[in-house]
């Protein structure tokens, strides 16, 4: 038995969460109702991996799911972090890191000329979302399936039939009203976008997307459709909102805006932009961010907005990744990743396929291609991926307890610690689809044969 099948202290940790805390946990994720079993509870974290209340050690590449891009607990930003605290926890006015960190915001994308601060990812979709209305004097908003934007209401909402469809309530609790101002579109398909905007392109507020999708798989889009949908929120008035809360200072300084050379009117951050610590950011051209209260009649206010221990970790992070030339170290671990996890799906029993983007990775279980889309992840993904997620945590690796959940590399990686995921995936693979390697080679051999299978 190996040695990470004991987790007697978190099961009981976790029994007594569930007595205060709705599913015993803050964010239903990690719950892990998508790969059954009891989630770990974490007792400490250090560079590349994380330990749980049983004294067990994990490869962790889930990273607190993206903020991490130095790994935990770094030096010099623990550091940073203690002697900003040191300073005040929070002061409900202007400080120096918040204006330092949205000039380098400003600075590094293109497009942005103001930011404002939130505390979380959702907050800085739903403000941006409520200036893009004010600015616009529209009320339709536009999403895609398969991308999530937090759990802002209007936002929260599923797509019913046809291409171009009126949204409906994916959670309870949100009013019908709210939902059928939202339109939900496929991603991958201009024809039903364009359709869409013939309809109603004269009534849209903004049309809001993931550039980089990956919140439900990582659905890697084509440049030309998103330089289409650029160009018809142009043509028809509507703001293009990109929600970089994942990509924004992960794929690079400038996120997935620069990457793809196309510029939204209004980008969303969060995660990385922090250091870890609670944070988010909305930001703009004057032209729209003028509408924002106090010069504007759109209003948006927080009591921990700009918390200055968040604004020095996210501004020491963003200089030490310049510095050091973060993403270039990130970019060279990811292909490694690439090189190692590819070859192991290439002899693997069930199809699969790497995906790939900078230092976020996923694998789209019973598909040898990348899909594109929500609709296009095979139908036996999740059921695939409990086995590889259990195998893999038994053998000491920690990756996110959902089959659409994407993984992460941060500057604590080694290429060793890639070395070992990937000797551990292909153990397992081996271990628990022995039987769909021999039912696969049954099947071509009779096909060889003539025979129907």
């Amino acid at each position: 038995m190996s040695k990470h099948s004991a987790k007697e202290r978190s099961e009981l940790l976790y029994k007594r969460a569930l007595a205060s805390l709705p599913g015993g946990v803050s964010s239903p994720v990690r719950a892990f109702h998508g790969v059954g079993g009891t989630p770990l509870v974490i007792q400490s974290a250090n560079g590349s991996e994380i330990v749980d209340e049983d004294g067990n050690q994990y490869l962790d590449f889930i990273g607190s799911w993206g903020p991490l891009i130095l790994g935990h607990t770094h030096p010099m930003l623990t550091q940073e972090i203690r002697r900003s605290v040191q300073q005040g926890t929070s002061f409900g006015a202007p400080s120096r890191p918040e204006i330092e960190l949205a000039e380098l915001v400003v600075e590094s994308y293109a497009g942005i000329e103001q930011v404002r601060f939130v505390s979380s990812g959702t907050e800085a979709v739903m403000s941006a979302i409520r200036l893009a209305r004010g600015a616009t004097q529209r009320d339709l908003i536009v999403k895609f399936s398969g991308c999530y934007h937090g759990h802002v209401d209007y936002l929260l909402v599923a797509a019913g039939s046809g291409l171009a469809t009126f949204g409906t309530p994916s959670s309870a609790g949100v009013p019908k009203p709210f939902a059928e101002l939202t339109r939900v579109l496929p991603l991958d398909d201009e024809d039903a976008l364009i359709k869409l905007f013939k309809k109603e392109g004269n009534k849209i507020a903004a049309v809001i997307i993931e550039p980089v999708p990956a919140n439900n798989g990582l659905l890697l889009q084509r440049p030309k459709f998103l330089k289409t949908l650029r160009d018809i929120c142009t043509k028809y008035g509507a703001l293009l909102v990109f929600d970089e809360v994942i990509s924004g200072f992960r794929l690079g300084l400038a996120g997935a805006a620069a990457h793809y050379a196309i510029q939204p009117d209004l980008a969303t951050f969060g995660k990385v932009i922090g250091g870890g610590m609670p944070v988010g950011a909305f930001g703009g051209s004057k032209k729209i961010m003028k509408h924002l209260a106090p010069q504007g009649d759109v209003y948006q206010a927080g009591t921990l907005s700009g918390n200055p221990v968040a604004m020095s970790a996210g501004l020491k992070t963003l200089r030490y990744m310049i510095e050091n030339q973060g993403w270039r170290k990130l970019e060279a671990l990811g292909e490694y990743l690439e090189k190692k996890i590819s070859t192991v799906l290439k002899t693997s029993p069930i199809p699969a396929s790497l995906v790939r983007i900078s230092s976020i990775f996923w694998i789209a279980w019973g598909s040898n291609t990348p899909p594109r889309s929500a609709e296009s992840i095979h139908k036996n993904a999740v059921k695939y991926y409990k086995a590889v997620f259990h195998g893999l945590l038994n053998r000491g690796i920690s990756i996110a307890p959902s089959a659409y959940e994407v993984g992460f590399l941060s500057l604590a990686h080694t290429k060793d610690d890639i070395d070992k995921l990937s000797n551990s995936l292909a153990y397992v693979l081996a271990e628990n689809f022995s039987e769909f390697k021999f039912q696969n080679r049954s099947q071509e051999n009779k096909k060889m044969t003539g025979s129907t299978p």
